[in-house]
């Protein structure tokens, strides 16, 4: 004879309510995009596209140039391409010398053996 406790049918309802919550259509599919909730919430705040929901936002398209809006900020303060975004500010361009302004101050911009 099968004996189930009282406290064990409640618990096999819970679990198989759960499991019947947990389904769904599966992860970027028509009513469920790409990535969790957490991670697109996230997309959206950063303008980022970790999640897979916002492919506009992915770095180096038009509307997000490559690098983070931070790393694009110290570049244009400092005259740096560290970001990937200023590449006529990538060290040897025309309009920044191969070299630091120290080491030209110094006539030290030979390039080294």
């Amino acid at each position: 004879m099968i004996r189930i406790s009282s406290f064990g049918l409640p618990a096999i309802a819970l679990a198989s309510l759960l499991t019947a919550a947990c389904e769904g259509p599966p992860d970027g599919t028509r009513g469920n995009p790409p990535g969790t909730a957490v991670m697109r919430s996230i997309d959206r705040e950063a303008g980022t596209n970790n999640s897979g929901a916002f492919p506009s936002q992915t770095d180096g398209t038009a509307a997000n140039p490559t690098g983070t809006a931070a790393g694009r900020a110290l570049d244009r303060a400092a005259g740096t391409n560290t970001s990937g975004a200023y590449p006529m500010q990538s060290d040897g361009m025309p309009g920044n010398p191969r070299g630091t302004v120290t080491s030209r101050a110094l006539n030290n911009t030979r390039p080294a053996r």
